[in-house]
């Protein structure tokens, strides 16, 4: 599949062009501006030239697409919607909710999205059991990504369990490198608090962070979470404060930094680097979430526009369902396909893992969206965690207070 993808992208430039004029133009709003993330994003850009479709590229910085939704409220606001817009969890339904979206209900029947798509995804994808978005992949964000060769002076040995994380993390310190490299931005802050969360139990995880109740929340286990952070904290360096997240996996790659938390979008960075999984770096799930995975799901909405693009604007949500894209795509990018029927033979170690992790999840109803990347409550919920998670990180919150702080954030917006 992907020869025929690549054959199919090394298509005629000129005939491209020509056949362009008639198909149309899609201007997509993004926030893929790193070098793994933007090489996995030029696959779909080359393969729709390939078929006559101009691109109109729209990037807007930042890792947890906050500053792209802000342009797009401008652009929407201004009655000029971009064709697609790259975006995560509660904030489709939030679109889909105010009728700006796209009907792709003709193309998901005729291509049978219903079968291969999991219902975890198509909660995000369907609104009102209209088709409004196309998922390009499933991010699993419990991950620990090591520097094999600080892995090594540190004993060798990928931590399991919560012990053995710190007694890595130690030697590492011991080593002189910085344990773990990490920029501190809300979204990663929570990115971390999450598989914390997770490791404390899959249930605690479900109570806390998908359910929301009280006790869960501002109880005992979870004054264990913010001890968790507090410690991790202590391996991070004093300069993360605004460091964007690819910053950090760079630290790792070049051997300054131990190992990084962070969701497998960090895969692309080493393999953009051309690092290789088991030789280069080490991929691991964050110690006690093995058998887990929270997830998020890149998908690409489609809002109205009109008939002089619509054609290119189909052609794209069909594009990015084709399965021999998701496998061009996702090997790049670092995370999974977001169809259930594509075979794993053409990824990597960490790629196979991965695929074989959400399979299991999924089977035994361990697969939980991502708080930290809101796929498990709406925006309001998931921006009052940020700010008490992010706060005592800081040190502005103390580890004793922090429970009753986010039960309390919680209450006031829910």
């Amino acid at each position: 599949m992907r020869k025929l993808l690549i054959g199919t992208m090394l298509a005629s430039s000129v005939g491209a062009a020509a056949y362009a004029q008639d198909v149309g133009r899609v201007e997509v709003l993004h926030w893929w501006t790193s070098g793994g993330e933007a090489a996995a994003l030029d696959v779909l850009k080359k393969d729709l030239e390939s078929k006559g479709v101009t691109w109109a590229d729209m990037p807007v910085a930042g890792g947890g697409g906050e500053q792209a939704m802000t342009a797009l409220r401008a652009r929407v606001t201004a009655g000029n919607a971009p064709t697609a817009v790259q975006m995560l969890g509660f904030d489709i339904l939030d679109w889909a909710q105010q009728g700006v979206v796209a009907d792709l209900n003709q193309i998901a029947s005729e291509e049978g999205w219903e079968e291969v798509v999991p219902d975890a995804l198509k909660q995000f994808s369907k609104y009102e059991d209209t088709w409004i978005a196309a998922p390009v992949n499933v991010h699993s964000t419990n991950w620990v990504w090591i520097n094999k060769e600080a892995l090594d002076a540190a004993g060798g040995k990928a931590p399991e369990t919560w012990d053995e994380l710190i007694t890595v993390l130690d030697k590492m310190q011991e080593n002189g490198i910085t344990p773990l490299g990490h920029g501190g931005q809300a979204w990663q802050d929570a990115t971390i608090f999450d598989a914390v969360v997770l490791s404390l139990g899959t249930d605690f995880y479900k109570a806390s962070m998908i359910d929301l109740d009280p006790e869960a929340l501002g109880g005992e286990k979870m004054g264990e979470a913010f001890a968790r952070m507090e410690k991790l904290r202590s391996y991070v360096d004093d300069n993360f404060s605004g460091r964007d997240w690819n910053l950090a996996s760079s630290m790792v790659i070049e051997g300054e930094a131990g190992m990084q938390m962070m969701g497998d979008w960090a895969k692309g960075e080493f393999l953009n680097a051309d690092q290789t999984p088991g030789e280069d770096f080490v991929c691991i799930r964050f110690p006690g979430t093995q058998g887990a995975v929270t997830f998020n799901s890149d998908q690409f909405v489609m809002f109205q526009v009109g008939d002089e693009q619509r054609e290119a604007q189909l052609m794209m949500a069909s594009a990015i369902m084709d399965p021999g894209f998701q496998i061009a795509f996702n090997t790049v990018k670092g995370s999974v396909p977001a169809r259930t029927d594509v075979p794993n033979e053409e990824f990597d170690d960490c790629g196979k893992k991965g695929m074989a992790d959400l399979a299991e999840a999924n089977t035994n109803g361990t697969l939980y969206g991502s708080m930290a990347h809101g796929h498990a409550n709406p925006a309001a919920v998931k921006n009052a965690m940020y700010d008490v998670i992010t706060q005592h990180f800081n040190g502005e919150i103390s580890t004793d207070d922090a429970p009753a702080e986010l039960a309390a954030a919680v209450e006031a917006v829910k």
